[in-house]
């Protein structure tokens, strides 16, 4: 036989053959014929008769094949089959006696076949390693896996209708860019041969979208792939999804209310029931007064590198002796304040020397308007109301560079083409990024970025 032929017309999703026969009773017949087709997951033979079970995306169903429908050479053939391999099937519906619904054969064909045995059901993939370098085993091994993924794709989903509901517009900025810029990360570097020079991958889509609030589209999102050249944990992986948007005519606690809702809307059409309650109102506290709250420093008292770091080890926490001042403020942030917020919480106003693209607070010195939301013990979004006194931008280029200099590798890029931008004249605008791997992690409970990434990058 042809172990490779080029299609197989007319398949049916299993969940549709099942939903269409529901209410089929326990030993009843139909004569509805449907063609199905997936990778054989088990054989029970008996006699002259045998039970088969295969498997697609959308679920698992039970074949019968007899002797007296395919005859003897027809039946020796499906029985020579392996597990693993991928089958199309035509088969009439009938429930059993025991009430699983199944498919009796009528015709089948061999549609590619398994040339290495299939993960072994109960400990082939108990091997982390395998399952996230060979995810193609783990999707085959795993209905769990599989509907963890196909959530990921309806939160995706979701979050697109959530934007496009509300006015947004999606948009495509580079990926490969002269100059990276928007977030405080090391970039990915390469070089564009046609114009023999070095190009980055993106670390944020943030100082182009904004471009395009100067431009007058006012509502604008994009949801795609970032790239951080940074370390690999449990919430971390060097290319990840975000989903940024950026709002004419509004503040950071307009983007609060709106990803506040965004979240839980989200949450609501992909039906999560976990112990996460994403209903508003969120709880809000201020950078400050959670980490003097949780180690006893306060932040804006200490707002040299010394005072902080004399603080920080009076109290028994370690300092590094390469770290600025905004990074030993983010260690406090992510080491002691971060694993306590499981319930949805939004930390609002940062001190500047972290958030470069935020506008100053209109009322705390030294602040700017910025929050970052978490659960779950992690943030998942971060915002701001955005900076647009093109003067006010230079400064604090340039005191990143100054950062840089101190060996900072992390400070942002001095970006002349987006200073001209501003000086065009950009509108008050709320700017967030929503980190969509982590929003994952947190409704599928999942605790670690591995899990629900399909390809995680991995050592050799």
């Amino acid at each position: 036989m042809e172990p490779f032929p080029h299609a197989f017309a007319g398949v049916e999703p299993i969940s549709d053959v099942r939903a269409a026969h529901e209410s089929l009773a326990s030993g009843e017949e139909t004569d509805v014929s449907h063609r199905v087709a997936g990778r054989l997951a088990a054989r029970r033979e008996q006699g002259r008769m045998a039970f088969l079970d295969l498997v697609d995306r959308s679920g698992r169903i039970q074949l019968q094949a007899r002797v007296d429908e395919l005859g003897e050479a027809g039946f020796e053939r499906l029985l020579s089959l392996d597990i693993g391999d991928l089958v199309g099937v035509e088969g009439v519906a009938f429930r059993s006696r025991r009430g699983e619904l199944t498919l009796r054969i009528t015709d089948f064909t061999l549609l590619a076949k398994s040339l290495r045995p299939p993960p072994e059901k109960h400990h082939g993939l108990q091997d982390v390693e395998t399952r996230f370098r060979h995810r193609e085993l783990d999707l085959m091994a795993s209905e769990d896996a599989r509907e963890l993924f196909t959530l990921r794709a309806r939160v995706i989903s979701a979050v697109r209708r959530f934007l496009d509901r509300e006015g947004f517009i999606e948009v495509e900025t580079p990926v490969l860019q002269p100059l990276y810029g928007g977030a405080a990360a090391r970039p990915f570097t390469t070089h564009y041969n046609a114009l023999d020079r070095r190009f980055y991958l993106r670390i944020a889509t943030e100082l182009y979208l904004k471009r395009l609030i100067v431009g007058g589209l006012e509502r604008v999102y994009e949801l795609g792939k970032d790239f951080r050249n940074e370390g690999v944990d449990s919430t971390h992986n060097p290319e990840f999804t975000m989903v940024e948007f950026y709002e004419a005519y509004a503040d950071y606690l307009d983007g609060a209310a709106r990803t506040e809702r965004l979240v839980s809307t989200v949450a609501a059409e992909v039906g999560y029931e976990g112990p996460i309650d994403f209903a508003s109102p969120w709880r809000r506290e201020t950078l400050a007064a959670a980490i003097l709250e949780r180690t006893g420093i306060d932040i804006q008292r200490c707002r040299e590198r010394e005072a902080l770091a004399t603080e920080m080890r009076a109290r028994g926490i370690e300092v590094q002796e390469s770290d600025t001042w905004p990074q030993l403020v983010d260690e406090l942030l992510s080491k002691h304040v971060e694993p306590t917020l499981v319930q949805p919480t939004f930390l609002l106003d940062y001190p500047v020397e972290l958030s470069p693209f935020a506008k100053l607070h209109r009322s705390e010195e030294g602040m700017v308007e910025r929050f970052e939301a978490f659960a779950a013990g992690m943030e998942i979004a971060n915002a701001f109301t955005e900076l647009n006194d093109p003067d006010e931008q230079r400064r604090r280029f340039e005191t990143q560079r100054t950062l840089a200099g101190a060996g900072d590798l992390e400070a942002q890029p001095y970006d002349e083409a987006f200073l001209q931008a501003l000086e065009q004249g950009m509108p008050p605008t709320a700017g967030v990024g929503i980190g969509i791997d982590r929003l994952v992690m947190v409704l599928s409970g999942k605790h670690s970025i591995r899990e629900v990434v399909l390809f995680p990058a991995m050592r050799d």
